[in-house]
């Protein structure tokens, strides 16, 4: 793993000064969250950076009939607003209408899982995944890496639809470098190959996959590692090839587990593709985290650490 550390809000945005200075189509709307590099962003496209306010409703039906208009809308807000507040602008002006008339926006929620640590339930994510997959037209992306989450916004210029780009809060590690080939279409990247037992993991959470099998040292031979970044039409046979090489999955998600989200997406695959595997999954619990502590600390607790994961491992391996 690379030591390099960087926001994924950042990179994004940095990546957008780049293609709105070649597109004047491109629009920024932000629901009054701010940063360092949105500040340079207003500064050059004074025009093109709107700041609707503390209104998500009101940012999502902006964003819509600017969309419809020709532009290229990135909307940004905190990870739960754009999501849960409002939800049925999303639904009705987004999926529902992108049937009839298709339209460019990219929904820009920053904070993931639990990356708002300190904040509490109230600013953490753990719901975004189940809802947003139930919505068709909708694509879901959850990129765990500035890399991953900067070839997100290329794919994002260049792709008539409508998505959702959960970013995590924290600064983070590099998984891929400049020369990996993340391919958005296909969704998923194989980081790790084994023979045993293969994780399928996204966003933070394989970050903490790759620490387990680091704690597990010569035993991660037996252990595959899947990164999912699209949450929705990924490439199934191509999964499902890979899959069906091992005698067990372990899927891993920093969300609300069995509602819907990445089990209930691999499970669905196993099920229709035939793989005969064991599954078993790691996540939270149907509970809210009320604890102030760090990210790592409360993941741990919750069964969600590297060292959990890598006892739940072992223990498979040793029941092997």
């Amino acid at each position: 793993m690379h030591t390099i550390h960087d926001r994924m809000r950042d990179v994004c945005i940095t990546t957008l000064i780049d293609g709105m200075a070649k597109d004047p189509t491109i629009f920024f709307l932000t629901a009054d969250l701010g940063s360092p590099k949105l500040d340079v962003l207003c500064q050059r496209f004074p025009d093109r950076v709107i700041n609707i306010g503390i209104a998500e409703q009101n940012l999502v039906n902006i964003a819509a009939g600017m969309a419809l208009e020709g532009f290229k809308v990135f909307a940004y807000a905190i990870a739960p607003f754009i999501t849960m507040r409002c939800y049925e602008q999303i639904r009705n002006n987004l999926a529902l209408l992108s049937t009839i008339r298709p339209m460019n926006v990219t929904l820009l929620g920053v904070g993931a899982g639990l990356s708002y640590d300190v904040s509490g339930p109230t600013h953490q994510a753990m719901e975004d995944i189940s809802i947003m997959r139930t919505l068709p037209n909708i694509e879901v992306m959850s990129p765990s890496d500035t890399l991953c989450a900067r070839s997100m916004i290329d794919y994002s210029l260049n792709t008539n639809s409508v998505r959702y780009i959960r970013l995590d809060s924290k600064p983070l590690p590099h998984i891929y470098n400049q020369n990996s080939l993340i391919d958005i279409k296909t969704g998923f990247c194989e980081i790790a190959s084994g023979t045993d037992l293969c994780i399928v993991s996204t966003g933070y959470m394989t970050h903490k996959a790759l620490a387990a099998l680091h704690i597990l040292g010569q035993h991660s031979t037996k252990v595959g590692l899947i990164d999912i970044f699209i949450l929705k039409s990924f490439d199934n046979a191509k999964l499902a090839k890979i899959l069906k090489r091992y005698k067990a999955v372990l899927t891993i998600e920093e969300a609300f587990i069995g509602k819907g989200g990445l089990d209930s997406a691999i499970l669905h695959l196993m099920a229709t593709q035939k793989i005969n595997a064991s599954f078993s999954n790691i996540g939270l619990r149907d509970h809210y985290q009320f604890r102030s502590d760090a990210r790592d600390a409360i993941l741990e607790t919750l069964g969600l650490g590297e060292k959990a994961i890598a006892r739940r491992i072992k223990r498979y391996l040793a029941k092997r």
